[in-house]
This record gives C-alpha cells, structure tokens and sequence, in this order.
C-alpha cells in the first residue's frame, strides 16, 4: 500500500530522498565562488546561533534541564537561518553522500564540496568572533556573558577524544536529520518547525557540533587571559568532533536512508560517471 496519503501536504520519506539526492548533485556541481560564499554566511549565521545560546543560558536560573531547553531553542536561529535564508554548511551536506551512493557524483565532487564548505564555514565563525569580541558582547550582564563563555570554551576542550567524537557523530545524526525534516516540509513555517526539536535536542543533550565550535572555542580563548583553555584540547576536540560528525551524517542519515529507500532504483548506467 501506497503510505504517501498518511503525510498529508507534506512530502513522504521516499520523496525526501530523492529530493535530497537531487540537491547533493546540484550542490556537488555549484561553483567555487558561490560555495565559498555561501559557506562563509552558513558560518556566520551558526556562530550568531551560539552567541544567542551564550546569552540565554548566562545566569539563567530556570535549572539545569530547563536552561538546557531554552537554550537548545535559542541555538535553532542559526540551522533556521542556513535552511531558510540560503548557505552551505558543511554538516547538513554530509547528506551529499547519497547522491554519491547512487552514482551520480564523484568521489572528487564530494570532497570538493565538502572542502570548501569546511573552509568558508570556519572562516565565517572567525570573522563573527573578530566582530563579536570588537563589540565586546562578552560584557553583557557585567561581564557575566563572557564567563559564560569561557566556561564552555574550557567544558569542550577538556574532552577527551573518544567523548567528543560520539557527541560529534550523535549531533549531526540530529542536525542531518533536522534537514532532512526540513525537506519534507512546503512551506517556511513546516521548515521552521521541522528544524526546531532535533537541533534543541542536540543542543540540551550537550552533542558537539564541528562548525559550532569554530565559534565557540576561538571566542573563549580570544576571552582567555589565565590559559583555562587548552589549545591542544580545542584542536583535539574540533578534530574528534569533526570525524563524528561525517560518521552521524553520512551513515547514520543519509547511508541508512539510501539503503531503505534509493537502493537499487537506478541501473548501473544511469548514474554520472
């Protein structure tokens, strides 16, 4: 039986496959500049993300569970922004795997994107942490913000590798999948709202997230005057948070969603060489 009627106006999980194969072969094929540019907003727009959570969560005195929620749903602008808006972020195109599952892209094409996505993202954090620390947002609430910070800079780079590495393939497990969502959805409020429970989870749950941390962890060591931030543990964790993060993009969502549903659609011609 046909399960597509259950969805109502939005698109069934066969649909968003191919939606999503489609997409991985145009974003494989967009060009350098476009990418780049792109990657650079994706960067941007995450990292005002984390400055938002940064603030909500400072002081807050809603408890642990609570502070975690609120500030999970604050962290959602930046995905929201990314999807909504229009940028390249490297995590959400882990899910370009699964044109490559079918054939229709290149090894080259894949790590081409892949690469400059990475590139434009981090240099998108940065130059949000060269502004943010110009605007001296750390002094928010007497200087509390920044602490705030500092803390969570020092909480991720004390991580070991094996930890961060987890979190970083169960986080973009949620985030691909928050995309995923968000393709199957019509119209800004169905992408919205798709976009809301799987990127706050993450963010409650304490997983790691690459790009986020190109942020998070340069803003905290710009703060850092008593050297509470290792450098070496910073590098560990974006590394190991990296590594996690193709693993929950790649195999987690877009494998297990080729495997169910595009497997076997294509002959062995059909795909581009």
């Amino acid at each position: 039986m046909d399960n597509d009627l259950h969805f109502g106006d939005a698109y069934p999980p066969r649909e968003i496959a191919r939606k999503v194969e489609g997409l991985g072969v145009a974003k494989a094929r967009t060009d350098s500049l476009t990418l780049l540019v792109l990657a650079v907003l994706a960067g941007a727009f995450i990292s005002l993300g984390a400055l938002f959570f940064i603030v909500v969560v400072t002081k807050s005195s809603l408890g642990f569970g609570m502070t975690r929620l609120v500030g999970g749903l604050s962290f959602c602008l930046g995905l929201i922004l990314v999807v909504v808006a229009g940028a390249e972020l490297f995590t959400g195109n882990n899910l370009i795997a699964m044109a490559w599952a079918s054939k229709l892209i290149g090894t080259r094409e894949v790590m081409r994107n892949w690469v400059l996505a990475y590139l434009g993202n981090v240099g998108g954090c940065l130059a949000t942490v060269l502004l943010v620390v110009w605007a001296d947002v750390a002094g928010l609430g007497g200087g509390a913000v920044g602490e705030a910070a500092l803390n969570i800079a020092r909480t991720k780079a004390d991580l070991s590798m094996t930890e961060a590495f987890a979190r970083g393939v169960l986080c973009n497990a949620l985030v691909c999948l928050a995309v995923w969502l968000a393709m199957g959805g019509r119209s800004m409020t169905d992408k919205i709202l798709a976009i809301l429970f799987p990127i706050t989870a993450f963010v409650a749950m304490g997983f790691e997230h690459s790009i986020a941390n190109w942020f998070f962890l340069p803003f905290g060591l710009a703060l850092d005057r008593e050297g509470a931030v290792s450098v070496v543990g910073a590098t560990r964790n974006i590394v190991a948070v990296t590594a996690g993060n193709v693993v929950g993009g790649t195999l987690l969502v877009a494998g297990v969603y080729w495997v169910a549903y595009l497997r076997g659609e294509r002959q062995p011609n059909d795909g581009a060489s």
